[in-house]
């Protein structure tokens, strides 16, 4: 098998990624930061202290970058279910001292159990943090866990980039909503599931924008590459949702859908 880890220099400093990855590992390689417009919308919500779920961590692109923002005092809950990826995951969270993420090699979804991860080989070129888990038979078996079962004791930011499970996620997340009314930001980019993730959270009354990004950071990112790798496939599809009862604005959200 050829050699597919690198360490590359990033913004957050030194992390592992895989060089046969399509769109985390190859932006953090080229540019040395990844969709760094979400990140921006992060820096607006959070404050050090606070608490963050984040569904998909996959290596810890953003991970790293919500440790960094609750501090010392905060915590990050992190959750990603491919084993290789989450064996990155944690060597990126080594490499860079966040002590203060819990990493979980776990999905989430509305009720404790198991469910099968497609195990794929890592040095065939893929989109490895697009890999869905709907309708597999076959795979690694791997824990399936309730972010109530976490029972956390405050939160301000659910995150939840999961392939298609985001409603099952939130249904399994209801009372912890329902208790800290912590602002959600999910993805939102299968057709035949928007619908029903979007009547869910005005149902939980929250006032949803859309969000789409661009993975290219724009000329000023860290190692300073002018060009557009990605093109029209970079794109991001996600939703950021306010609590109904919120004060807080937030500059860079688009108009309410």
């Amino acid at each position: 098998m050829s050699r597919w880890t690198e360490i590359v220099e990033t913004r957050c400093g030194p992390m592992v990624i895989n060089r046969f990855d399509e769109f985390v590992g190859r932006s953090l390689k080229i540019y040395g930061e990844y969709s760094p417009a979400e990140i921006d919308l992060f820096g607006q919500l959070l404050r050090p202290g606070d608490v963050v779920v984040e569904g998909g961590s996959n290596i810890g692109a953003h991970t790293v970058e919500l440790s960094n923002m609750v501090g010392p005092t905060g915590v990050v809950f992190a959750f990603e279910p491919q084993r290789l990826v989450h064996q990155m995951l944690c060597a990126n969270l080594t490499l860079t001292e966040c002590t203060n993420v819990i990493p979980f090699r776990a999905a989430l979804g509305k009720e404790h159990g198991t469910l099968q991860v497609p195990a794929l080989i890592p040095n065939r070129r893929t989109n490895f943090g697009a890999i869905t888990m709907e309708g597999v038979q076959q795979g690694e078996p791997t824990m399936l866990m309730t972010i109530d079962g976490l029972r956390l004791p405050a939160c301000r930011l659910i995150k939840l980039d999961i392939e298609g499970m985001e409603t099952e996620a939130l249904q399994g997340a209801a009372e912890t909503i329902e208790r800290y009314r912590p602002y959600l930001y999910v993805e939102n980019d299968r057709s035949h599931r928007s619908f029903d993730l979007m009547t869910q959270l005005q149902a939980m009354n929250y006032v949803i924008h859309r969000h789409d990004t661009p993975l290219y950071p724009g000329p000023k990112n860290y190692t300073g590459c002018a060009v557009d790798v990605f093109g029209l496939a970079g794109f991001s599809f996600n939703l950021f949702c306010q609590p109904a009862e919120a004060k807080e604005g937030v500059t860079n959200a688009p108009p309410s859908r």
